[in-house]
């Protein structure tokens, strides 16, 4: 059973972005082309700067002085950041003067349902902007920029650093919080008895379906260190009751038994022999029949603004990973011994790649 969701139809959401794409061509049309590139290249100064102040401003409004003295900042730099990010439509100034937070705003504050703190705060790491300096030489290579960097695959990199990979997690779950809505809004889980979330983090998305389907139970299955910090959000959301928590890689085995296994933005880490490796893992463990959801941004045909093709830089970074298009998860799953069904669109990035083990 679906439960009521907030979010908007996934045909008002295409519709607002092809709104925003021709309004953006537009202004890039309307002004000198240097100006257009300019106001591009400098977006990345803006990222380094957005979650500064949005946690001291979480009880109300306050004037420059005092914000300056909670977050331990001078005034004058503190005032000259707000308003840039004013000017983003980031954080707002109160005719009293004083400062307040917008909606765009609190996304950024750590306690917020739809916080992206995290995510912010991972992409503005001095780590991230060291590999990001390098992408020149992946574009040159076509090989990932971390191993050679860090010595070692990225994601095993990212398990030496403790904080980073604190971060990283928590960014995961600003990701799943932004997913959770519109997936569990977009595709009917009713009918499963026993939903495996693989490679799941701290549980987020399994949490979201779980509350749309009561008559289900999950499987959160993830490395021993992330699952590690799963409980205190699984009770938040009352489904910790319904989830049977199991350590492990889906590079040696996965949970069998289940009815519905989803993956989250997993399959886009990894190049296509070890996506491959890791569906046919995944295949060893279901019966026939047995359905399998990737909840992947899948690279539409159009050329306008779509997020997948920019995290799909990111993505070659770590660990030649890539977005793919519905033709090569086409591909991909039946190399694998699945048979594609269908995908369904969403309201947010994501869309659902459905496939049954063949």
């Amino acid at each position: 059973m679906k439960i009521p969701s907030m979010t908007p139809p996934v045909g008002l959401v295409n519709a607002v972005q092809r709104g925003r794409h021709h309004l953006s061509r537009l202004h890039s049309a309307l002004v000198p082309a240097q100006v257009a590139m300019t106001e591009l290249v400098v977006g990345a100064w803006f990222a380094q700067g957005v979650s500064v102040v949005a946690d001291a401003l979480a009880e109300g409004p306050l004037g420059l002085d005092e914000l300056a003295e909670r977050v331990g900042a001078n005034p004058d730099a503190l005032g000259r950041l707000l308003r840039a990010l004013i000017s983003r439509g980031i954080f707002r100034r109160r005719r009293d003067g004083r400062y307040d937070l917008t909606p765009l705003a609190r996304t950024l504050r750590w306690d917020a349902p739809d916080s992206m703190a995290a995510f912010a705060r991972f992409v503005g790491s001095p780590q991230e902007r060291e590999h990001w300096s390098h992408y020149i030489d992946a574009v040159r290579t076509g090989e990932a920029v971390v191993p050679k960097l860090r010595g070692m695959e990225g994601f095993d990199w990212l398990e030496t650093q403790r904080e980073l990979s604190d971060v990283f997690n928590a960014a995961m779950t600003n990701i799943s919080e932004l997913a959770a809505g519109a997936v569990t809004a977009a595709y009917d889980f009713a009918g499963y008895r026993t939903i495996v979330d693989v490679a799941g983090g701290h549980g987020r998305l399994l949490a979201a379906i779980l509350a749309a389907t009561p008559s289900a139970t999950g499987v959160l299955f993830d490395l021993p260190h992330v699952v590690a910090g799963a409980g205190p959000l699984l009770r938040k959301h009352g489904v910790a009751e319904r989830v049977r928590i199991v350590e492990g890689s889906f590079f040696d085995a996965v949970p069998d038994g289940g009815d519905l296994y989803v993956l989250k933005n997993i399959i886009h880490d990894w190049p296509d022999d070890k996506a491959g490796q890791i569906l046919k893992t995944l295949r060893a463990a279901m019966r026939t029949g047995t359905a399998v959801a990737l909840a992947e941004c899948v690279i539409p045909p159009h050329d306008r603004d779509f997020l997948a093709k920019t995290t799909d830089l990111e993505m070659l970074i770590y660990n030649e990973g890539r977005e793919r298009t519905g033709d090569e998860y086409r591909d991909l799953l039946q190399r694998a011994g699945f048979h594609m069904t269908r995908i369904v669109a969403t309201a947010s990035p994501l869309s659902i790649v459905e496939a049954n083990a063949a």
